[in-house]
């Protein structure tokens, strides 16, 4: 425009083409790259897109707005307001029909000149362009015109034709009488139509926001405010509208008009444009003066509306489409978030897409799903092997699948817990098992030791702690049985090696190592290497080869088991023979780690096993058993350590056999968790433990309360409240309080808690209108407010008094049928009673009343013959 910035239109119909506002107008085409709209000579938008330019409009000299006309037909029809205050039609398009002809070049004259504003298009009734002048005190601001009117000469003033005798038209063309006058005394610097309602018109005025109605023309609706520029509705929402004034942007809500629901960040430099966008609800592109970048508010979440004192919360974020400044933008009226931005200085034109902000959701059944502005794409499964190994892998989705198990719910045989969670997890099943052997442990056994210190049993507290407390260790030599060598091999002996020998399950109960039981249990088990290195290790020779025969000759057994089988039987102790070197060099060449270490003990020097202890491949369950047998009490704790802290380093369930139910053994499930994030497990461990600080530790209650969360973000509402009695049982602090009581029709306070509350003793019995043993007490009155409660439909004795203590219940009374055991029964004394006819009483004299003939019921009960609604 003349003197000015350019500005960007596009049409209303044809989404390929844009109009540049300057001093000309300038049509432009839109098309991909080397295609056959676009021709040599066309301007790169992007690296996609390229402009072509189809027409040159320049015959409108002094341009200070313009507006599209809103129909399809005439086609490019604008209209032009100039510096004097006058409305000019004009055209860009090759449209030829008369319509067309007759407005084009058509003109709308102010009384007054003065400068044009704004214009804008009623969508409406599209005859109707309003248009927004400067002040003038004589004159109104706001003028509304018909295009489809005439000028007729007769009802013209002299003034008028001096007025347009200057300028060389047709006077045929010129219109000067507006169809409404609006806004006397003021400017107006913006305008617009409401979409709500196309009789409304919502001008920028030089003090206020004015609301006119043409239907009233007198009346208004204004509110003052200096935010009067730039007025826009919101094409998604017809009630929110921005404005702005200098660097800051208001919103109001024409529903609630009295001040804006919210304020916009204010900007260092004055705003030049605001404009919303026609494809993405509640987002707002702002451009300020001088500036390369354009700031956008997302507002597609804002409630309304909005209440007086919150401001509802936006996302705000800054686009920077090319690096000249910006002289103006323009939302593509129908491709997503797509605008087209011109520079300043030399018309250059930029083709920009914004792209969405990624909205991520990742459901608890493993389902992920994102949404990017009008597309939500779901993650679907496609049947690859790595996509399915790696949900397997999940540990959301194996949770899921072990609580569907009902795991860690076995209390009676801990061990199987772990085939509850799919038996293929060796750390699992180490640490149900070391669970299982810890809780026999607790039952068997009548130990009672306490650690100094330490209010937790020995059993609970780990072998760490064991062998730390060990006393009165024995040395003694035994000799291979089975072999023709008569070697002494030292072992160590104590009542604690004895226990953790105990916690690794290699013996049972009594006072000698008997691994037979243990040996028996991994033969059904088809671990013929560990039981051969078992039986090994416990100095029986033929016992081993006859384990490693036995899986030779199995089904699917190895057959190199016998080759295993033969080296052993030529087990030699002279340190210089041959069987001695050729196993100590080929024994790492063996794939299986419990017949590689059976070798590294045969090769060993004694108390030098550490080709046996430093195998990680063997259990630790094994080898924590080994070093008990071998290790003097010197080299027996620091090993015990040292294996401890690597197992809480790594988070290996495993080392719980070590660290027991304690604060190490929370250390370890520490590790464990930031590993693998098996709170699940975690929980499931941790309850077993004795109820002391292990339960009380922070970090445990945050896996059970992540557990539950989990179960109810699944959905597992019932599996929920299986866990939460699993947990009562175990952790009786826990426990919820009541939450169902019966309370007094008088004061509403809680009888039952009132009553559980009392004390038991002295003088508080009498004034509850209690008496007797406190065994059999009887609370005829509310502890509140002392009035008297129900009685009995049956014995007619306030509720509250035990059952045994009502008359009636002798021998001759049989029909109550009220045995020693029901006298007993804490049910019997429950207040019970029907929620229809309100009949009630004691529950044992319910349950025998009912037990009557159903007609002497229904003689006692009118209610009991509704079928809809029986009392019991």
């Amino acid at each position: 425009m003349s003197g000015s910035k350019p500005d960007i239109l596009w049409s209303p119909h044809h989404p390929d083409r844009y109009v540049i506002c300057d001093s000309e107008l300038g049509l432009y085409r839109i098309g991909p790259v080397g295609s056959a709209e676009t021709k040599a000579g066309t301007l790169p938008l992007s690296e996609e897109t390229a402009a072509t330019l189809l027409a040159i409009n320049s015959d409108t000299p002094y341009m200070k707005c313009v507006a599209w006309y809103p129909k399809h037909e005439p086609e490019c029809l604008l209209a032009v307001g100039q510096a004097n205050g006058r409305v000019v039609l004009t055209s860009l398009g090759q449209s030829h029909n008369s319509a067309c002809k007759e407005l084009v070049g058509k003109e709308f004259v102010p009384k007054h000149a003065r400068q044009c504003n704004t214009l804008a298009w009623n969508p409406v009734d599209s005859n109707l362009l309003a248009a927004g002048l400067d002040k003038h005190r004589a004159d109104f601001s706001v003028l509304i015109w018909d295009i489809s009117s005439k000028f007729s000469p007769e009802a013209s003033v002299t003034a008028e034709k001096i007025r347009l005798s200057s300028v060389d038209l047709d006077s045929s063309s010129v219109v000067t009488k507006p169809l409404y006058e609006l806004g006397q005394n003021d400017a107006c610097l913006s305008l617009c139509w409401l979409l709500r309602d196309p009789k409304l018109l919502l001008a920028g005025m030089h003090r206020n926001l004015a609301i006119f109605d043409l239907r009233n023309t007198s009346q208004k609706t204004f509110v003052n405010t200096k935010a009067i520029q730039g007025v826009t509705v919101d094409p998604h929402f017809h009630d929110r509208v921005a404005s702005f004034f200098e660097g800051q942007v208001a919103i109001w809500d024409l529903r609630k008009f009295e001040k804006p629901v919210l304020t916009l960040t204010e900007q260092p430099k004055p705003l030049t444009k605001v404009a919303w966008c026609p494809t993405r609800t509640g987002l707002l592109a702002t451009l300020t003066r001088d500036s390369n970048i354009i700031r956008l508010y997302d507002m597609q979440h804002t409630p309304t509306p909005i209440g007086d004192e919150t401001e509802p919360t936006i996302i705000e974020r800054s686009v920077q489409p090319c690096e000249s400044q910006i002289g103006s933008f323009a939302w593509h009226p129908s491709s997503q978030n797509r605008m087209v931005v011109v520079s300043a200085a030399n018309r250059v034109m930029t083709d920009f897409t914004v792209f969405e902000r990624i909205s991520l959701a990742w459901s608890s059944t493993t389902s992920l799903m994102w949404a990017c502005g009008r597309h939500l794409y779901d993650c679907v499964e496609d049947g690859a092997e790595g996509v399915e190994s790696a949900i397997e892998k999940d540990i959301a989705t194996r949770m899921r699948q072990r609580a569907q198990s009902r795991y860690g719910h076995d209390t009676v045989q801990v061990w199987r817990n772990h085939l509850l969670a799919g038996g293929n997890d060796p750390q699992l099943k180490s640490l149900w098992f070391d669970l299982f052997y810890i809780l026999l442990m607790i039952k068997l056994t009548d130990l009672e030791l306490k650690l100094p210190g330490n209010k937790q049993s020995v059993v609970y507290s780990g072998i760490k702690n064991i062998v730390k407390s060990s006393s009165g260790t024995t040395e003694s030599r035994k000799c291979w049985s089975g072999s023709d060598r008569q070697t002494d091999v030292p072992r160590f002996l104590s009542e604690e090696r004895f226990l953790a020998l105990r916690l690794c399950g290699w013996i049972g109960r009594g006072p000698d190592i008997d691994v037979e039981i243990f040996l028996r249990s991994l033969e059904q088990e088809r671990e013929w290497e560990r039981a051969a290195a078992v039986a090994l290790f416990n100095l029986d020779i033929r016992r081993a080869i006859q384990i490693l025969n036995k899986g030779a000759t199995a089904e699917k057994g190895d057959l190199n088991l016998n080759v295993v089988a033969m080296a052993l039987s030529g087990y030699t102790d002279e340190k210089s023979s041959l069987w001695r070197e050729m196993c100590s060099s080929l024994r790492l060449q063996l794939k299986n780690p419990y017949l590689c270490v059976m070798f590294a003990f045969l090769t060993s020097e004694p108390g030098a096993y550490d080709g046996v202890l430093n195998e990680s491949s063997v259990a630790v369950r094994d080898r924590v058993a080994f070093a008990c047998m071998f290790l003097s009490d010197a080299q027996l704790p620091r090993y015990i350590d040292k294996l401890t802290n690597e197992m809480k380093d790594a988070g290996n369930l495993e080392g719980i056999l070590l660290t027991g139910l304690t604060k190490d053994g929370v250390d370890l499930m520490e590790s464990y968790v930031d590993r693998t994030g098996d709170v699940q497990t975690a929980s499931f461990c941790m309850l077993k433990g004795s109820p002391g600080d292990v339960l009380k530790d922070p970090r445990v209650q945050c896996w059970i309360e992540n557990y539950r969360n989990l179960l109810d973000a699944w959905r597992f509402w019932h599996k929920r409240a299986e866990f939460d009695i699993h947990r009562g049982k175990l952790d009786a602090s826990s426990k919820p309080l009541a939450q169902v009581f019966v309370s007094c029709n008088f004061c509403g306070k809680s009888i039952s808690y009132s009553c559980s509350a009392m004390p038991h003793q002295g003088r508080g019995f009498s004034q509850y209108g209690v008496s007797g043993s406190p065994t059999k007490s009887k609370v005829t009155s509310c502890p509140g407010c002392r009035k008297p409660l129900p009685r009995c439909a049956l014995c007619l004795m306030n509720m509250g008094t035990p059952v045994s203590n009502c008359p009636g219940t002798g021998k001759s009374d049989e029909k109550m049928d009220l045995t020693r055991e029901n006298k007993l029964a804490q049910f019997n004394n429950w207040f019970t009673w029907c929620h229809n006819c309100r009949h009630g009483g004691h529950a044992g004299h319910m349950l025998s009343w009912f037990r009557w003939d159903t007609q002497e019921k229904l003689q006692m009960c009118r209610y009991f013959c509704n079928p809809l609604v029986q009392c019991f």
